[in-house]
């Protein structure tokens, strides 16, 4: 255990040092996270060998993912969904719909074997992006803001947005595999859905009043504040799941709440919540890559490969493309807002969520998710800084 803690401390330490030097060129923390534990792990050289079974890899995606959908929820600007032509408003409202629609048609054609439902329980989980993967597009002054913006607000609420979806259809599943009337799955949906929102509306919102109370008596403490975001991240999603809801949904919900009360200090108070996901995001990408691509990578075949390459790219790109028809953007900017829809973060822990369902070809969606992700990390990463240099040289 200490020598996987010294090995990831050790590199977490050096990439925190050089991470301006690393990120100027093709690489950036995913990657090189992901890399880290594929070649130091057990497929390779066997340094870092991370004993953790399904049940605490998937408490470990189910916090991270908790604690990003909240800060991306709460950091996300809703004045932004309208302006610059609604870029991020037709992104989510057209555009993530027909990617989810785009890649269930894709499922049916390369594996007509798997039953409709679960493929559309693939198309969900592959359709959120990653904010984190994107982040030298996102946060390079080189890109328009109008794009940078939208790319942002969309990356921080479409896996918030992908979570009832895809809990809908994991209840549709429930449903059919215990041969049930439909009613009871739509009942279990609301519950999730309801149960969740509820909570974490009303957790925010107790926690908003004891934060103005405290700050009226000038009992807050710069340092202890900064634990008020993440610890009622944590509260939102673990009270949700024990009261029979969604987590995520209070998560999503509290943090969109928490960007409206707490505006004139969130900034502040999101820095820790952050730093937290960060951490956090760092373990998951080091356990994917010494854990999940050797697991999943005997599973990959040529159709596996080909569904992860078209999701990229056919599946991703062309509703990017229709959503934005109309638009003042010139082709090759919306083709460049298509591509940057990187896999990431959500991906993984739909993936692990769904290993608890009774799915018939659930090691193939895994594996499908895995290879998607795997090569998003890499075209992503590899093809960020040349093509953001293009853009900016084409604008001079």
């Amino acid at each position: 255990m200490y020598q996987n803690l010294a090995l990831l401390a050790a590199f977490l330490l050096t990439y925190s040092i050089f991470a301006g030097r690393f990120e100027s060129r093709l690489l950036n923390g995913p990657l090189m996270f992901m890399l880290a534990g594929l070649i130091l792990g057990p497929a390779f050289l066997s340094i870092l060998q991370p004993r953790i079974d399904r049940e605490g890899l998937k408490i470990l995606a189910e916090l991270t993912l908790a604690i990003v959908l909240f800060s991306d929820a709460a950091s996300a600007d809703l004045k932004v969904l309208k302006a610059h032509e609604g870029l991020p408003l037709r992104l989510l409202l057209i555009g993530l719909p027909l990617t989810m629609l785009s890649g269930w048609l894709v499922g049916i054609w390369l594996f007509p074997q798997i039953p409709l439902i679960e493929l559309a329980i693939l198309a969900t989980l592959l359709a959120p992006t990653d904010a984190a993967l994107g982040k030298a597009v996102v946060s390079n002054p080189k890109v328009a803001a109008s794009v940078r913006e939208g790319l942002n607000v969309e990356s921080g609420l479409n896996d918030g947005i992908c979570v009832p979806v895809l809990l809908m259809f994991l209840a549709l599943l429930v449903e059919e595999q215990a041969h049930s009337p439909l009613s009871l799955a739509v009942e279990l949906f609301v519950e999730a859905l309801g149960i969740g929102a509820l909570i974490g509306a009303a957790l925010t919102f107790i926690a908003w009043l004891l934060q103005r109370y405290s700050r009226k008596h000038h009992w807050q403490t710069p340092m202890w504040s900064q634990l008020t975001l993440p610890g009622l991240a944590l509260l939102c999603f673990a009270t949700a799941q024990a009261l029979g809801g969604s987590g995520f949904i209070a998560a999503f919900v509290g943090g969109l709440l928490a960007s409206y009360l707490f505006f004139e200090q969130k900034h502040n108070l999101l820095k820790a919540s952050e730093e937290f996901a960060s951490l956090l995001s760092v373990i998951t990408w080091v356990v994917f890559g010494a854990l999940v691509i050797p697991w999943a990578w005997s599973s990959f075949t040529l159709n596996i490969w080909l569904y992860a390459v078209l999701s990229l790219t056919v599946i991703r790109i062309l509703p990017v493309l229709i959503s934005l028809t109309g638009t003042g953007f010139d082709f090759e900017t919306r083709l460049f807002i298509g591509w940057f829809g990187p896999r990431g973060l959500a991906s993984i822990v739909f993936a692990v969520m769904i290993l608890d369902y009774p799915l018939q070809a659930g090691r193939t969606l895994v594996a499908v998710a895995a290879c998607t992700v795997l090569l998003s990390v890499l075209l992503h990463g590899l093809s960020a800084n040349p093509w953001v240099s293009r853009l900016a040289n084409r604008a001079d």
